[in-house]
């Protein structure tokens, strides 16, 4: 099991969640934050302080957001596990779901 980060991070990135991540499992794609499952030890610090609530326990994530667990799954597909985030920087790609999704609007 492991957490997904959802729809509501699109072009939003606030990487609040970055910084509370006690093992770097949380990667930056182009458009949004991708969770690496085979480096998340679930310990859920991401979720509260995630401002919009874009993150989710794998089996909790909304019906309508359900695409982005295999969206975070196949992120990774040719990255493999980097073993941190902070060595990688911001990874210049995007999952086809998120890079096809038009512009979004948050209030800020």
């Amino acid at each position: 099991m492991t957490y997904v980060i959802a729809q509501p991070c699109v072009d939003l990135k606030d990487r609040a969640c970055v910084e509370e991540c006690p093992v770097d499992c949380i990667y930056e794609g182009k458009r949004m934050l991708y969770i690496h499952p085979d480096e998340c030890v679930d310990c859920g610090a991401c979720e509260p302080v995630c401002p919009v609530e874009a993150i989710f326990y794998e089996d909790d994530v909304p019906e309508e957001w359900k695409g982005y667990y295999q969206a975070n799954v196949d992120f990774f597909d040719d990255l493999g596990s980097p073993g941190g985030a902070a060595k990688t920087g911001e990874i210049d790609k995007d999952h086809p779901l998120v890079a096809a999704l038009p512009p979004q609007e948050h209030d800020e």
